[in-house]
């Protein structure tokens, strides 16, 4: 993912990206809980407390549940709402 792409997720400048990245400054807490969302990670993992980069919620899932989840958490936030709304219209009908 690009900086660019990151900032506009976080609702922070490019420039601050870059300073996360370079250590320079540490994201606020409201930023890391997005980053442990946008890169599917816990926050103790993205703070370097702990070495296992997914949650326990996270690691049960199957291999074609994280990709879904992956694949969901790269969409715009504008796309993932589509994506519900469609879910929700197959759940509706009957389409379980």
């Amino acid at each position: 993912m690009s900086q660019v792409r990151l900032s506009m997720e976080l609702g922070v400048s490019q420039e601050t990206v870059s300073a996360y990245e370079n250590g320079k400054h540490y994201p606020s807490v409201q930023s890391l809980m997005k980053l442990s969302e946008i890169f599917g990670v816990s926050c103790d993992y993205i703070l370097g407390l702990s070495e296992q980069p997914h949650n326990i919620v996270y690691s049960t899932l199957d291999e074609r549940d994280r990709k879904l989840f992956s694949d969901f958490k790269a969409l715009s936030l504008q796309n993932q709402e589509k994506v519900l709304a469609y879910m929700q219209g197959l759940l509706d009908s009957g389409h379980k």
